[in-house]
């Protein structure tokens, strides 16, 4: 169901402006908007503090958050200033207003650390909010794909891994080595122990950290990292590297099997992506994905949030349509690269001095 609400604390007279200019571009969109937020809202714009940035708590993995904050001066790392705000407000997209001398700034910031800007003056009213929609609305209406499946029926042969999940622990280790690990973010410094089992509950969530890599196994099914873990320092099968069977799209979840008496930590949300891409393409042998870039590479044109079926689809038409798809490289908007490769080393072969740690925002 197309519908928006708009929630959260008391507004200034330019958040007033800016509420009432998206609730009507949306509602021109064929959106329905709701006084109150129901069940099954799609699309929540919550106005939130900087001292105490309330989040929406949410009842529906559906529903996605859009949090607010309007700032009157602007810090000197925008970025670092901002990207709490977007975790503590459990948000799956901060708007972060930064009003200045000449003009408004308008920067939008995802999870997967996106981080680009629309510049307001008063004379492009209806311009700014028609790029306004076309940034938000694509995303926020993507469908996820991160429910797992776990069963404890991996053949006892690899509870301890075998030669290609050294490889990925070996692999892991090189990412490490050329700096294309960001720290994975303190979700625990900036949330309270509600807020965690929140996202727990929801997405399944227990850390947050960037870029992931992936082997294939057989003709069906692949080793991947998992989510949240150290990628430098991967040694536990079922919960550092998991061994994923495929997608069950009745479940709308990932299949994995991990070995019996483990608490499984969960796949990583571009499980889906990684899954398309050994599917379709035979001589694809692995996957990297970092949160880095490499100049003149074909990218979507849309910043899609990770763990949706649109993200997956759009990276995977990209990769088929190169001139070999088992050695592609794709950027993804606002975000990084998705590489494929014959194996991983091939992959880190051709990447070698290539790659520039900042991704290019716009």
């Amino acid at each position: 169901m197309k519908n928006f609400t708009i929630t959260g604390t008391e507004k200034t007279p330019f958040l007033s402006w800016y509420m009432e200019g998206l609730k009507e571009k949306f509602t021109t969109e064929e959106y329905e908007y709701c006084e109150e937020p129901v069940d099954d809202i799609r699309i929540v714009f919550n106005v939130i503090g900087q001292e105490k940035p309330r989040p929406f708590r949410r009842k529906a993995q559906a529903t996605f958050v859009i949090s607010i904050l309007e700032v009157n001066e602007e810090p000197e790392n925008i970025f670092e200033a901002a990207y709490p705000y977007l975790i503590r407000s459990l948000a799956n997209h901060l708007i972060f207003i930064v009003h200045n001398k000449e003009k408004t700034d308008v920067y939008f910031i995802t999870p997967e650390q996106g981080f680009y800007k629309l510049s307001y003056q008063r004379e492009e009213k209806e311009d700014f909010f028609q790029k306004v929609y076309e940034r938000l609305e694509p995303v926020a209406s993507a469908q996820l794909v991160i429910d797992n499946h776990f069963v404890d029926n991996l053949d006892q042969n690899l509870w301890n891994g075998n030669n290609i999940t050294q490889k990925i622990y070996v692999s892991g280790k090189k990412l490490d080595e050329m700096n294309l690990l960001p720290a994975p973010f303190p979700l625990e410094k900036y949330l309270s122990s509600r807020d965690m089992r929140q996202l727990k509950r929801l997405y399944g969530i227990g850390g947050l950290s960037y870029g992931n890599l992936s082997s294939r196994h057989d003709d069906k099914s692949f080793w991947m990292s998992a989510s949240g873990v150290n990628k430098a320092n991967m040694r536990v099968i079922g919960q550092d590297i998991l061994y994923i069977n495929g997608f069950n799209s009745k479940k709308n979840a990932m299949e994995i099997s991990v070995p019996p008496r483990i608490s499984p930590k969960r796949a990583s949300v571009d499980a889906i992506e990684h899954w398309m891409i050994y599917k379709e393409h035979p001589k694809v042998g692995a996957i990297v994905h970092i949160h880095a870039w490499i100049d003149g590479v074909t990218a979507t044109e849309i910043n899609y949030p990770c763990g949706t079926i649109q993200l997956a689809e759009t990276v995977a038409d990209l990769v088929r349509n190169t001139d070999d798809p088992s050695r592609a490289i794709i950027g993804l908007k606002n975000h990084g690269l998705t590489i494929t490769g014959r194996d991983l080393d091939d992959i880190f072969e051709r990447i070698d001095g290539q790659v520039m740690s900042q991704v290019p925002s716009a």
